[in-house]
């Protein structure tokens, strides 16, 4: 899986991209300044009701250009009206469901060999690994090289590892190193696939139904982690772990029928980048110069590194918290994925990302952790984790959908590489460092940092965003409902006007 020589140095192909977007800041600096000065000519009452509402569905549209945001209509599940999408999520969700099982019974597996949270922690941090170290790399492959080809290929190394570890298992001979081994094969693996898989969707559906699709995936993955946590329960408690990870193994016969059977014709293909030096440099200049794509990352990030350590945390609440076993982790996992379905639905219903939906989304993510970390009860702690579920996942779309939909075509794999590697790669520093808080200090007090480090990451951001911008934080009723988007500040307003004066 060689990214070839020279792959980190020389220019990708020019694009039109930086003229697009100068040419789209000046027209929305005339259109703000006209909007301003409009709302200020207005009387009182109705009338300056009406202006605000304007001026609000007015920053929206402008949000929607600056961002990539809005999308196709069609309903929740329009994008499914598409048959290479509906090849492309029936196999997902096959193998999405082994999958699941597979990882709830990886991290039940290790916790029996060893019982360690931090061991069930190296584990994760192994499988991401290699998306911290090779991430990049995986993005410039993606944009190189055809995406369904890429994909059979990656779908099927996948298999073979999943066969592998049920051999393993059901032959009595599984040691943690054989678990460890091969996660981390499965990261070198996924360090491929994510950044392909990722922009290959919106070569199937179009830039119309991106967001559409995008949604309707989390809601897919999710789906499959309503069903998977429970069918590993049942096997693991039954038949045994081996079982689970043989049927992850057969699932991966799904998608690669799926992709086979799609009409090459239907796509909508993206220019493919030639062979050249520079490429990698390319892709990390050109998100580093674009607000709309670096700060999403980087929120990103700190929640994927620190707040998403789920494993570490739901296996030593169902172990040592409330004395439970594997089917009490099941239940948990099914919780989370329920919470999660709902919020992929909401999202799929959304035409547009906004900043400040993810960057609410990202404090509220963190207050329910640190509300979820001191639950007294079972029962509590349960029903804390749907709206954990919900609003982590309303995080991951509206960041993963910003980002896709501002990236030019030729750039989004390397840029997508970029999001996934923030997003999971960090996992091998947050996965090990909360495990040892956990083991140290408690489940409790390893649950309550990573949500106390999601909190603060994005009332950080929230304010350097702010800042930088010039705008302001506006909350209010938009037709009956509630409504948030950042505006500008008065002396944002001054200075903008300034060259007209």
């Amino acid at each position: 899986m060689s990214t070839g020589s020279g792959a980190d140095s020389a220019p990708a192909p020019k694009s039109t991209h930086d003229s697009k977007t100068q040419d789209s800041k000046t027209q929305d600096s005339t259109t703000q300044d006209s909007t301003t000065q409009d709302s200020t000519t207005h009387g009182d009452g109705d009338a300056d009701r009406e202006t605000d509402r304007e001026t609000d569905r007015e920053t929206d549209r402008k949000t929607d250009r600056k961002t990539g945001g809005g999308g196709g209509g069609g309903g929740t599940f329009s994008s499914l009206k598409i048959r290479n999408y509906r090849l492309f999520a029936t196999g997902a969700v096959v193998s999405n469901i082994g999958t699941w099982m597979s990882r709830v019974t990886q991290d039940w597996l290790v916790l029996s060999l060893t019982g360690s949270s931090a061991a069930v922690g190296i584990t994760t941090a192994l499988q991401f690994l290699p998306m911290l170290l090779f991430g990049l790399y995986g993005g410039v492959i993606a944009d190189r090289y055809p995406k369904r080809q890429l994909l059979l290929c990656t779908q099927a190394a996948m298999a073979l590892c999943g066969l592998a570890m049920a051999v393993l298992t059901l032959s009595g001979h599984v040691q943690v190193w054989h678990v460890y081994l091969i996660a981390f094969m499965v990261g070198m693996v996924t360090v491929v696939d994510n950044p392909t898989r990722q922009s290959f969707v919106s070569e199937m559906v179009g830039p119309d139904q991106l967001r559409n699709a995008v949604s309707l995936n989390s809601a897919n993955f999710q789906s499959a982690r309503l069903i998977g946590p429970a069918v590993a329960g049942v096997l693991i408690t039954t038949v045994g772990s081996g079982w689970a990870f043989m049927m992850n193994g057969l699932s991966f016969i799904a998608p690669l029928l799926g992709l086979l059977l799609m009409r090459s014709h239907e796509l909508h293909g993206s220019a493919r980048v030639p062979r050249g030096k520079g490429q990698l440099r390319e892709g990390l200049r050109y998100v580093r110069g674009r607000p709309e794509l670096i700060w999403p990352i980087v929120l990103v990030g700190f929640v994927g590194t620190f707040g998403f350590n789920f494993p570490i945390w739901l296996t030593a609440f169902a172990h040592e918290i409330f004395h439970g076993g594997a089917g009490m982790y099941a239940v948990f996992n099914i919780l989370m994925a329920a919470g999660s379905l709902a919020g992929a639905l909401l999202s799929a219903r959304r035409r547009s990302s906004r900043t400040g939906m993810l960057l609410l989304a990202a404090v509220g993510f963190g207050l329910l952790e640190m509300l979820a970390s001191v639950s007294p009860s079972v029962w509590l702690f349960s029903l804390l984790l749907l709206p954990i579920g919900m609003i982590g996942l309303t995080v991951n779309v509206s960041a993963n959908t910003s980002v896709q939909m501002a990236s030019e075509p030729e750039m989004r794999g390397r840029v997508m590489s970029l999001y996934m590697m923030v997003f999971v790669g960090g996992t091998p520093i947050g996965a090990p460092l909360l495990g040892w808080v956990t083991d140290t200090y408690g489940v409790r007090v390893g649950f309550a940092t990573g949500g106390a480090v999601s909190l603060l990451a994005a009332a950080a951001i929230g304010v350097i965003l702010a800042r930088v911008a010039g705008v302001r934080l506006k909350v209010g009723l938009r037709d009956g409902r509630p409504h948030m988007a950042f505006v500008p500040t008065e002396q944002q307003r001054e200075r903008e006007l300034a060259p007209a004066a």
